[in-house]
């Protein structure tokens, strides 16, 4: 549950870096002021305003208060919404998020500082849908079963940095981003059926861009390479392989080049296993039908 996204960094900040609260910018909050005020002149509520562009309240409050990185989505949505002077859409492209890597656990922050400026992203997962790819509602909900509960300003702060992170997929059209996910978990309904449906639909929509592909691997598969777990891999602007591990509250960066050497390996070994990209879409779009 911990994907999260930060600024560009170098490969030399240790992974047990204690948490720290930000200072939004000057820019995040000028940003939310302005939406704020356009959004008030045009006399919706914030719950009117968050059902129009298919937010949560609590997402446009926290962009509105300079809490949060505004989406690339919600910019659009809000322009459409807000009459298209263009006004937020120029302005969200001066805003920064200010100091610190809030909503981030201490062990992904090396990972995501590299993530941020790989030339390659590779991604194996087992048991949930990848932080990339996840709706709100679905980061949202994970977050909800946390143990231990989490506060509402926490919560927020973590699907905050969890919707932020998705960013790189808009930002970075010619980067290649490769996911191979486990047929269970979009299978699996954590939220509900209507949270079901718009996470098919969210990784279907995300997916599309010819630079994002998605293999799904069977239930039914009979040859697996990566049992062992997830996987992240990633190439450097200086062409540097690393891969990441995850588990049970920690997380490890491995830069060993042996041990990224088989993990590469393995992964590709698994796409060879995994539905092609065409049938993986078309299994989510029967899953989504049936629901």
């Amino acid at each position: 549950m911990t994907d999260g996204s930060v600024v560009d960094s170098d490969d030399s900040m240790p992974c047990g870096e204690t948490d720290r609260e930000p200072d939004p910018s000057d820019s995040l909050r000028t940003f939310g002021a302005v939406l704020q005020a356009l959004r008030e002149h045009a006399g919706y509520s914030r719950a009117q305003f968050a059902d129009l562009v298919s937010f949560s309240k609590h997402t446009v409050e926290s962009v509105e208060l300079g809490r949060r990185m505004p989406d690339v989505a919600l910019v659009e949505r809000s322009e459409e919404a807000l009459g298209n002077t263009g006004a937020l859409r120029r302005s969200a492209k001066h805003v920064t998020r200010g100091r610190g890597d809030v909503g981030l656990a201490a062990w992904f922050r090396q990972w995501a500082r590299l993530e941020r400026v790989a030339v390659s992203l590779c991604t194996y997962e087992c048991r949930l849908v990848p932080g990339l790819l996840q709706s709100e509602g679905y980061a949202r909900a994970l977050f909800e079963n946390r143990i231990p509960l989490l506060t509402d300003e926490q919560l927020e702060a973590q699907v905050a940095a969890r919707l932020d992170r998705q960013r790189m997929l808009l930002e970075r059209p010619t980067v290649p981003f490769h996911f191979i996910v486990e047929e269970a978990v979009f299978r699996r309904r954590l939220g509900g059926c209507d949270v079901q449906r718009r996470q098919l639909e969210c990784v279907l929509e995300r997916t599309a861009p010819r630079n994002v592909t998605l293999q799904v691997m069977p239930l039914d598969a009979e040859f697996h390479a990566c049992m062992d777990g997830p996987v992240r891999l990633l190439e450097s602007p200086k062409g540097r392989r690393l891969a990441y591990s995850e588990g049970q509250e920690n997380g490890r960066l491995i830069s060993d080049p042996k041990d990224v050497s088989l993990l590469c390996q393995r992964y590709d070994t698994l796409r060879s296993q995994a539905l092609n990209s065409q049938d993986s879409r078309g299994l989510l779009e029967r899953l989504r039908g049936e629901l």
